[in-house]
């Protein structure tokens, strides 16, 4: 059957699992090319619908698809009145169905013929696709709210203004010279995914933190922000080199590190004087005078901490570490 969901123009069908597995892909985000837009695959819980599914009595909403613009031959539609039309898939051509919201119903199914509804838009590009897809998904559990934020940054048309701390975040994680570089977890897949650390999500909601605490857009552009908070990361990864490079033992990149010293940025650039130039050397000079005396392991004064009170008391104890520091420095002089 054809007929449209509201602005668009849909096909409604049934077909055999196995067949729509056959036909269909789902288009996982590569976080290294930034090509495709959905959450990575999650086997446990498509083997939970497909024990669910075999069940007695089940049933599950239309699976959703899109046929994408093809090139010639590839499918076609031919009206056969009624509103009935047959969808036809040039033998041999394989994968042509997008999976836009079916990826973990279908993905155990490939040798079960269940017959299961379909809706399947048509002609939708890449990026009506992803639209619908997070219109559909921006509620659902367990997807990756960093993923939703990467399909908010595809979709905006101004980021920089509509969401600078987005925008921070995702120059971060894409500047080459980053100490972030391809290291912010999205939700899809990548070849460095053993290397990253914080989700962009953490990232993002804490440089928010700093561009409200400095009001840092009333005198810089988003750019100009974000290479000075490029250079209070990369003078990060100068002193501490051990916590950096050993992430899994160390606190400097999981999230409540990156919320504190996120916080611990705003309160160097409050200190700053006027023309004061806020670069790598500066923010090593600062940190330099306690920061590597600080015990960021897992099981230092960190240890434990989490949520917003945990930021909190974390903020305190670099703090407190800090001032201790420089009493130290007067006493000697």
């Amino acid at each position: 059957m054809v007929g449209r969901s509201a602005g668009r123009v849909v096909l409604l069908g049934f077909a055999s699992a196995n067949v729509l597995r056959a036909l269909s892909f789902a288009d996982v985000l590569d976080e290294d090319t930034g090509r495709g837009y959905q959450r990575r695959f999650n086997s446990q819980h498509s083997l939970d619908f497909r024990r669910y599914i075999q069940r007695e009595h089940s049933a599950t909403i239309p699976l959703t698809f899109n046929l994408r613009p093809p090139a010639s031959g590839i499918w076609s539609i031919t009206d056969l009145g009624e509103r009935r039309v047959r969808l036809e898939i040039a033998d041999g051509e394989g994968k042509v169905l997008a999976q836009v919201d079916c990826q973990h119903r279908l993905g155990h199914l490939a040798d079960l013929s269940v017959e299961l509804p379909f809706m399947c838009f048509v002609g939708l590009t890449n990026h009506e696709e992803m639209e619908v897809f997070n219109v559909i998904n921006s509620k659902a559990r367990g997807l990756s709210a960093s993923l939703l934020d990467f399909h908010d940054a595809q979709l905006a048309s101004d980021l920089a203004s509509e969401r600078p701390e987005l925008f921070v975040s995702l120059y971060l994680k894409n500047e080459p010279i980053s100490p972030w570089y391809q290291q912010l977890d999205l939700g899809g897949n990548s070849t460095s995914g053993l290397n990253r650390r914080a989700s962009l999500r953490t990232m993002q909601k804490a440089i928010k933190v700093f561009l409200n605490r400095t009001k840092i857009l009333q005198d810089r552009s988003p750019d100009a922000a974000a290479q000075v908070i490029l250079d209070f990361w990369a003078a990060v990864a100068l002193v501490l080199p051990e916590p950096w490079t050993k992430p899994r033992k160390h606190l400097v990149t999981k999230g409540i590190g990156v919320y504190a010293l996120m916080e611990l940025a705003a309160d160097i650039y409050a200190e700053a004087s006027d023309g004061c130039l806020l670069d790598k050397r500066y923010f090593a000079a600062v940190l330099a005078d306690f920061a590597a005396e600080f015990d960021w392991t897992t099981e230092g004064a960190l240890k434990g901490l989490g949520g917003e009170g945990g930021v909190k008391a974390a903020v305190a104890l670099i703090r407190e570490a800090r001032k201790r520091t420089r009493f130290k420095v007067v006493a000697n002089g």
